[in-house]
């Protein structure tokens, strides 16, 4: 089984304008922990976690004092991504030993839509299970 046959296709992104505020709604209207931050092509260019925002507000002082700052610069530069057709066992292995929570999935060069690790695992149980249920 690839990525391709278990990514969430239709996500919320971001783009270089969208602000601290932009993420934080979009967090929780979409019940997303992450955000990946796309150009103009569609290229992801940072990944936005919850867990940067916390952090970034914490060095604030407040969340109001960052909410209207660009979100990519408290995310990750540069995303690890991953084609959509790596192998589920390959791409969880690849969150696992790099801390992700989110890994964007491309097609030709742009994202495709994104998995998290809960994804992968119900895949692989999914795909491990024998044809008929032991009796």
């Amino acid at each position: 089984m690839t990525l391709r046959e278990v990514l969430h296709a239709h996500i919320p992104t971001l783009d270089a304008q969208s602000t601290v505020r932009d993420a934080v709604d979009k967090m929780d209207l979409y019940q997303f922990p992450a955000l990946v931050v796309l150009d103009p092509n569609r290229v992801p260019t940072a990944v936005v976690t919850e867990g940067d925002v916390c952090r970034a507000a914490s060095a604030a002082g407040s969340l109001a004092g960052i909410a209207y700052l660009p979100a990519h610069r408290f995310g990750t530069p540069e995303p690890i991504v991953a084609p959509a057709d790596t192998e589920i066992g390959e791409a969880f292995h690849l969150m696992l030993s790099r801390g992700l929570t989110i890994l964007p999935v491309i097609d030709d060069g742009v994202l495709a839509g994104i998995v998290l690790r809960c994804d992968l695992m119900h895949a692989m149980l999914v795909d491990s299970e024998p044809e008929s249920p032991p009796v």
